[in-house]
C-alpha cells in the first residue's frame, strides 16, 4: 500500500464550472485518483503557474472521485480560478484537518447556520446527513446572504426543504425588489427555534463577524459551549501545521480544525477576530 505525499498535488481535470452568484462559482473536478475526505476537511487547490489556496469541498464525501469546490472571487488564486474554462488542469493536495465531529451529532438535532459562501463547507455536511438519516433526528438549516443574487445553491433549496426531517429558512440582510422571504441578519432566524435545545448541536460557517454574533446568540438561547461548532477557515497556507500561520491559541486550524468547538477556544483572546 502506497502513502500519498501531502506535498505533491494530485492532478485534476476541471469538468464543469457552475455559476452560483456573480462572485461565487462551483468548480467540478475529476482528480486522477479519488480524494477521500470527511465533511469539513479542506484541500489545497493549485492553479499551475499561479499558486494554491485552501478550500473545503462542497460536494458529498461519498463521491471521492468527483469533487465540487465552491469559491468566492477574492484574490490572486481565486481570480485565476474564476477565469478558467472546463478542460483546465489543476492540482489538489490533501485532504487536511479533522472535519466535522459527526460522532457528536448522533441522536441529536443539528442546527446548521451559514452565511454567504459559508454554506459551501456546510453543504458537504448536509450531503452526509442526508445520506445517513440515522445520524441526526432532525436537520434545521438557517442561511443568509446580503441579497438574493448572493444566495448560494438556490437551485437546491427547494429540494432540501422537501426532505423528511429537514427544514430550511433563508434570509437576506436588506429588502430587495421581488424578494418575498425573510429580511434580516441570519441571527434573526434563530429567534423562536422549534428545536429541543438541550438535544441540539449547532454548526456554523461564514464570515468571522457572523460567527461571533451567531455564537453570542446561541449562548443567549441556552446552548452549551460544548454544542457549538465553528468552521474557521483562515490563513491555512501549508495545510500541515508547518508554517504556523493558522493557529488560534494552541490550536492549528489546518490540523485541529478547521472546525473547532467553542468550548475549546472561548477563553482565547481574539478567537473570533
Amino acid at each position: 500500500m502506497t502513502t500519498r505525499n501531502d506535498f505533491l498535488p494530485v492532478p485534476a481535470l476541471l469538468e464543469e464550472v457552475i455559476v452560483e452568484t456573480p462572485t461565487i462559482r462551483t468548480f467540478v473536478l475529476r482528480p486522477a485518483e479519488p480524494i477521500v475526505f470527511r465533511a469539513g476537511q479542506f484541500v489545497q487547490l493549485e492553479v499551475p503557474g499561479v499558486g494554491e489556496a485552501p478550500f473545503t469541498p462542497s460536494s458529498s464525501p461519498s463521491e471521492p472521485e468527483r469533487l465540487e469546490i465552491t469559491i468566492l472571487r477574492t484574490g490572486l488564486v481565486t481570480n485565476a480560478l474564476h477565469g478558467l474554462e472546463p478542460g483546465a488542469r489543476l492540482g489538489v493536495r490533501g485532504p487536511f484537518g479533522k472535519g466535522y465531529p459527526v460522532h457528536h451529532f448522533e441522536g441529536r438535532e443539528v442546527l446548521v447556520i451559514g452565511g454567504g459562501v459559508g454554506l459551501a463547507p456546510l453543504r458537504s455536511l448536509l450531503f452526509h446527513l442526508f445520506a445517513h438519516p440515522e445520524v441526526a433526528r432532525r436537520v434545521s438549516i438557517k442561511y443568509g446572504a446580503r441579497s438574493p443574487d448572493e444566495l448560494c445553491f438556490r437551485r437546491q433549496h427547494w429540494e432540501w426543504s422537501r426532505k423528511s426531517g429537514v427544514d430550511l429558512r433563508v434570509t437576506i440582510d436588506r429588502d430587495a425588489p421581488g424578494w418575498d422571504g425573510h429580511v434580516g441578519l441570519v441571527t434573526t432566524l434563530l429567534e423562536g427555534l422549534d428545536l429541543d435545545l438541550s438535544q441540539t448541536v449547532a454548526v456554523s460557517c461564514g464570515p468571522e463577524v457572523m460567527l461571533r454574533f451567531v455564537t453570542y446568540k446561541l449562548l443567549d438561547l441556552g446552548f452549551a459551549p460544548e454544542r457549538i461548532f465553528l468552521s474557521m477557515n483562515r490563513n491555512m497556507s501549508c495545510g500541515m501545521g508547518i508554517c504556523g500561520r493558522c493557529n488560534i491559541g494552541p490550536y492549528y486550524l489546518c490540523k485541529d480544525g478547521p472546525d473547532l468547538c467553542w468550548a475549546d477556544i472561548q477563553g482565547i483572546p481574539f478567537a473570533l477576530g
